[in-house]
This record gives C-alpha cells, sequence and structure tokens, in this order.
C-alpha cells in the first residue's frame, strides 16, 4: 500500500523483483485478503464469494486500470467501456438508518453479486482518479528496476519513489558505491 490510492495500489498489485515480474494475486483469497486492506468485503455476510470469479475478474481490471491511468497521463484517454461495465455492475441504494445515538445517517448499501460490488468499488476509486485526479501527481517509481505506481500527496510534490525506505536507499546507496568507486 504504498500508491496512496487505491487505484495505484491495484497496479501495484504486480512488482518487479530482480527483473521479473510478479504478480501478488495466485488465488481468490489473495485479492480477498487485498480488498480487506480498504474496508472492502463481501456486502453481506450470508454473501458467499465466488473466489475463482473473483481472481478472474480483478486480473481483468488491473490492466484495463493501467491503460487507462496511463492513457490519461499521456493526456489521452482511449476506450472506456470496459471501465464502465465494472462500474455499471456496481449497484447500491441508499439507505436511511439511525446511528448509535439515534441521529439520522444515510448510506449506500451494495445491491449486487459481491464479486460486482468490491471490485465495484474498486472501479470507482479508478474512475474517479481519472475524472478528478492531477495526472502531474500521477507518478511511477523512479528506481529503474521498479514498476510501482504512486500519487505523490506531499507538500512540495517532489516525491521520486515508491517507497524511500526500498527504492529510495538502494538508488542512493548505489550513486554511493558509484562514486567511491565500488561497484
Amino acid at each position: 500500500m504504498v500508491g496512496d490510492h487505491l487505484a495505484m495500489d491495484l497496479l501495484n498489485t504486480e512488482a518487479s523483483v530482480n527483473g521479473e515480474t510478479v504478480d501478488f494475486w495466485h488465488t481468490g483469497e489473495d485479492v480477498l485478503r487485498w480488498l480487506g486492506l480498504y474496508g472492502i468485503g463481501p456486502a453481506r455476510v450470508d454473501g458467499t464469494v465466488d473466489l475463482n470469479l473473483l481472481l478472474t475478474r480483478a486480473k481483468a481490471l488491473r490492466p484495463l486500470v493501467k491503460r487507462l491511468i496511463v492513457e490519461r497521463k499521456e493526456e489521452r484517454l482511449g476506450d472506456i467501456a470496459g471501465l464502465d461495465a465494472y462500474l455499471h455492475a456496481h449497484v447500491s441504494a441508499p439507505h436511511l438508518a439511525r446511528d448509535s445515538e439515534g441521529r439520522l445517517t444515510l448510506t449506500r448499501v451494495d445491491r449486487a453479486d459481491p464479486v460486482a460490488s468490491m471490485l465495484g468499488a474498486v472501479a470507482e476509486a479508478a474512475a474517479q482518479l481519472l475524472v478528478e485526479g492531477d495526472f502531474g501527481l500521477v507518478k511511477q517509481c523512479e528506481h529503474p528496476e521498479c514498476i510501482l505506481w504512486f500519487y505523490d500527496r506531499t507538500k512540495a510534490h517532489k516525491r521520486r519513489w515508491c517507497s524511500m525506505a526500498v527504492c529510495g536507499n538502494r538508488y542512493k546507496a548505489a550513486q554511493f558505491r558509484k562514486k567511491a568507486g565500488l561497484g
């Protein structure tokens, strides 16, 4: 979760390790755990989740969102129908209830199947980024061996690394070794 935006972290479910792309999603349980990090889970406790379908649809959503983000970053935007399909499948309804103090609250309750509801929330975050995001702040890590993305929320907007503790330090150590003639 280094992306500082749900859509960025969706892209970051694939990373580069020793020059090879590694997919962190091998099972539907992996996707379910990742969604849980964002508080996204099955809307209905009794709703069973088709984990194979969840994995398949999540893996299809990821490259779709990546393509749209890259295109938007390049100030162009191609076919949005695929993302729109995820949005249309995410059906919710207003729900009026009382909170613990008796005051009225208005929330939205998912009405679609669990997979469509969960991935619809991710698709909605991506759509909101495409519409409202400042794409000057959508960046890819500058380390040459890293493929991770992030939304630069720093005050000066000078963030260069997915993580200063990982890629930033690797880069600085390599520069030090280079200057010292150590490799």
